[in-house]
């Protein structure tokens, strides 16, 4: 079995769920990727301070700090760097995709995460302009959904 590769990026994982999390981080690692986990919010924030990623894979539905309050944290905090955030989520509904967008995600995967989707989306910010948010099309699950759009 050939495994796909991406570019290498910092990619920090963020879930409640530790296999999920865990599980993720080992595939990223995988895939090419250094990757770091943590298991919520206000640990992501910290680690985030030192880890400097280029990407975060959050979960939404997080006790305490919930993935969207994260993203618009770390959107601030980045400052212009470039930073993809992307919302992995059982969420997967227009007003939960609006809800993700307007926290400052880049993509929304709905769980279970589509590898290829996941692949798509790193690829595109690895090889794409690197000056604050991409924002770049949705990904609703499949590779096939990518989409012109801002």
């Amino acid at each position: 079995m050939d495994i796909p590769s991406v570019p290498a990026l910092r990619v920090l994982c963020v879930d409640d769920n530790q296999d999920s999390a865990d599980s993720m981080a080992m595939l990223l690692d995988m895939l090419g990727c250094e990757a770091e986990v943590t298991y919520n919010g206000p640990a992501a924030l910290a680690l985030a301070e030192e880890y400097r990623p280029d990407v975060c894979l959050l979960d939404i539905n997080m006790p305490g700090m919930d993935g969207c309050e994260v993203a618009r944290r770390l959107r601030r905090r980045a400052g212009g760097r470039p930073l993809l955030l992307i919302a992995m989520t059982a969420l997967g509904s227009e007003s939960d995709r609006g809800l993700t967008a307007a926290a400052g995600f880049d993509y929304h995967l709905t769980k279970p995460v589509e590898i290829d989707a996941l692949i798509a989306a790193l690829r595109r910010f690895a090889l794409g302009p690197r000056s604050g948010s991409v924002h770049p099309p949705w990904v609703e699950g499949r590779p096939d959904a990518l989409r012109a759009g801002s």
